[in-house]
């Protein structure tokens, strides 16, 4: 549907179905708590379109307008669907293959539990920025750190937290990411302009993360640590593992930096990880298949049992066993069927004129140069909590504001480091919003887990609004 054919909704109307959506999403999450993603919340999610429905009703939207901005807003997520799809693909050839135990082995004799957190930051920033992708940091390097964080006994929200704020930060400043060459584009910046930009705030946000992380790091009474020689030996009895199994990781992290599509990238690292179990594992690639020796039909069959469905290797430690064990595609089921029902009610929301209203509410408070950045940042907020979607995020109010900030003699590039700031990071902060649910997914640790740890993303926001009160780093347009 076109920006001009959108119905005028009054506010009470737009908010209605977000209120009701937060207060039942709130109370299913006290009910349910981490099972609530298990299928219960998506649920709400359909109830919350459905009110939005009825308020469209009465609205005079019509049933078809609606369908039609659910298949606009679903036909935007299949990128994100297939990738998930590939990831748990990936996930599981990676773990019959060794790459995963390999990295957690190597990982346990390297990162000692004081310093483990904030060098989950650090790998993180590294291989975001050198792959412009959050997704993809998480989904490669971000498991291994789980799974070592684990075996340190270290809590995983915290791990968690750690592995999405680096990722997060490198996604922000990589000139290889979507986000970052979007919110320019929006704004009407040029892409280094505004990495340039945004370095004033984000460098001090992640300063200060990685402080906090250093801080706890310190106070982590591991029992894990000593056990590390028991839980190698346990790694060892049941994986080949050689330093030659990080070559399909490396392979796909080159991919990605030559700017191979994503799922290509995948696609080949899923494919070689099954190459890799077949020479490295292949016992374990028998065992997995249900067979007794390994023939073309056994091979075939225990890496696809891999790629599509749920495998465990059993060891002589039971935290490795928890460790080992992988939903392949079946295990992002959960996770798409949850991207599916945020598009749903986003798609609504967009149908009824809700999006436009709201976002219209917070530009009406504007008055001045912080009120604008503090309207700009919680339109993108409010567009993440009800659109579900970062893109739409970072497009809408940038669409939006770029006049206003014009009018204020505001350069553009503030403009676009407030969506970045705002937009981009606070997207994993919320369960049902597609980057939430994928690092949920993908990582295995719920949003409630790993909010609070996830300093960086809730910092930004904070940073940029701190920076527009005390007018720190405000360009202004040189005539």
């Amino acid at each position: 549907m076109q920006q001009a054919t959108k119905p005028t909704i009054t506010l009470w109307g737009a908010l209605l179905p977000v209120v009701i959506l937060v207060l039942l999403l709130s109370f299913n999450v006290t009910v349910y708590g981490d099972d609530a993603l298990g299928g219960s919340n998506q649920f709400i999610l359909l109830i919350g379109a459905a009110v939005a429905a009825i308020v469209g009703f009465r609205n005079k939207v019509t049933y078809d307008q609606m369908i039609e901005a659910i298949g606009s807003n679903l036909k935007s997520t299949t990128g994100a669907i297939l990738i998930l799809l590939f990831v748990g693909a990936l996930a599981g050839t990676w773990l019959l293959s060794g790459i995963i135990p390999a990295m957690i082995y190597y990982g346990l004799q390297i990162l000692h539990p004081s310093i483990f957190l904030p060098a989950c930051i650090v790998i993180c920033a590294i291989i975001s920025i050198a792959t412009g992708s959050s997704w993809t940091t998480s989904a490669t390097v971000g498991i291994a750190l789980i799974g070592i964080g684990r075996a340190l006994e270290i809590p995983v929200g915290m791990v968690a937290g750690a592995v999405i704020s680096g990722a997060y930060f490198g996604d922000k400043l990589s000139p290889l990411s979507d986000t970052t060459n979007l919110a320019p584009a929006m704004a009407g910046s040029d892409l280094f302009t505004h990495i340039r930009y945004m370095t004033h705030t984000t460098v001090p946000s992640i300063i200060i993360t990685l402080i906090v992380f250093l801080i706890l790091g310190f106070f982590q009474n591991t029992t894990g640590a000593a056990d590390t020689d028991i839980l190698l030996t346990s790694i060892k009895e049941s994986f080949t593992i050689n330093l030659g199994l990080f070559l399909v990781p490396v392979l796909v992290i080159f991919l990605i930096i030559r700017k191979t599509p994503p799922l290509a990238a995948l696609l080949a690292g899923t494919l070689l990880g099954g190459l890799f179990a077949l020479i490295f594992q292949p016992d374990l690639v028998v065992k997995i298949a249900g067979a007794t020796t390994l023939s073309i039909t056994s091979a075939y069959q225990g890496v696809m049992n891999a790629i599509i469905g749920d495998i465990s290797v059993t060891t002589s430690n039971e935290l490795l066993n928890d460790l080992f064990s992988s939903g392949g595609m079946k295990g992002m089921l959960g996770t798409i069927w949850l991207i599916v029902c945020a598009m749903v009610f986003g798609g609504i929301m967009d149908a009824i004129g809700g999006l436009q209203r709201l976002s219209n509410a917070l530009l009406s408070i504007a008055q001045s140069t912080f009120q604008l950045f503090a309207s700009t940042a919680a339109s993108c907020v409010v567009i993440n909590l009800t659109a579900s979607d970062q893109y739409l995020s970072i497009v809408l109010p940038g669409k939006m504001f770029n006049k206003a900030f014009a009018d204020k003699n505001l350069a553009p590039e503030n403009l676009s480091r407030t969506l970045e700031d705002s937009g981009t990071v606070t997207s994993v902060l919320i369960p049902w919003n597609t980057c939430g649910a994928y690092q949920s997914g993908v990582l295995g640790v719920g949003v409630g887990e790993y909010f609070i740890y996830a300093i960086f993303n809730w910092l930004s926001p904070i940073m940029t609004l701190l920076y527009a009160y005390f007018g720190i780093k405000i360009k202004k347009i040189v005539s």
